[in-house]
């Protein structure tokens, strides 16, 4: 995670992400090259860890068939998430050379992001909470994880049923003063053509 998420979103969907999972843990850093507990897991599980994140060489999760997803994932995989900003994500991966030597998985988007409040570079974009799951699902299509998915978005979604609900009625007390009662647009992304990627890693 980088420092600036970690200081700033204090209920971010990377802190979001690890109180759901298991044996999960947030690293935070931005260069990781010489990060003692990233070098320590790398040392522990070289050959089963990798990186969810875009790339022409990626193992796609939604196109490979299940026994090519158990033999490519191996036993026991640890993966990888950088979580920040697009900017300070791939600033991350640029720096950590030991997280560029991962092989990387990916996954084809046809959802959704469902957070309203944060602006992506395109509609395809989903938070590091909506990555996981949809990681967590292909997976158990594949048959290899087997836990279960069907809650793991409530708190997000509360989350935002919660900021809709101040926004809808600015009346409220408790609501910012700069509320309007509008809830923002989200078609309106950036338009860069050399951000063709397909999910937020901003979020673990």
């Amino acid at each position: 995670m980088h420092p600036k998420e970690y200081k700033r979103e204090k209920n971010g969907t990377g802190r979001m992400t690890k109180l759901q999972l298991e044996n999960s843990e947030i690293i935070v850093g931005v260069d990781f090259t010489d990060n003692k507990r990233v070098n320590e897991i790398l040392s522990q599980s070289a050959n089963s860890s990798f990186l969810l994140y875009p790339g022409k060489a990626a193992f796609n999760l939604s196109i490979s068939k299940s026994s090519e997803t158990n033999s490519f994932m191996g036993e026991d995989p640890c993966i990888f998430l950088l979580d920040g900003t697009w900017p300070c994500a791939r600033k991350m991966l640029q720096l950590s050379t030991n997280l560029q030597k991962l092989r990387r998985v990916t996954f084809d988007n046809s959802i959704k992001s469902k957070f309203l409040f944060k602006q992506q570079p395109n509609a395809a974009c989903l938070s590091t909470i909506e990555s996981v799951h949809t990681v967590l699902n292909l997976l158990k299509k594949a048959g290899f994880e087997h836990c279960d998915t069907e809650i793991f978005l409530r708190p997000f979604e509360k989350m935002i049923e919660y900021q809709l609900e101040y926004i809808v009625h600015p009346e409220n007390v408790k609501c910012s003063s700069s509320a309007n009662g509008k809830i923002p647009i989200k078609d309106k992304y950036r338009k860069n053509p050399q951000r063709s990627v397909f999910y937020d890693v901003q979020g673990v």
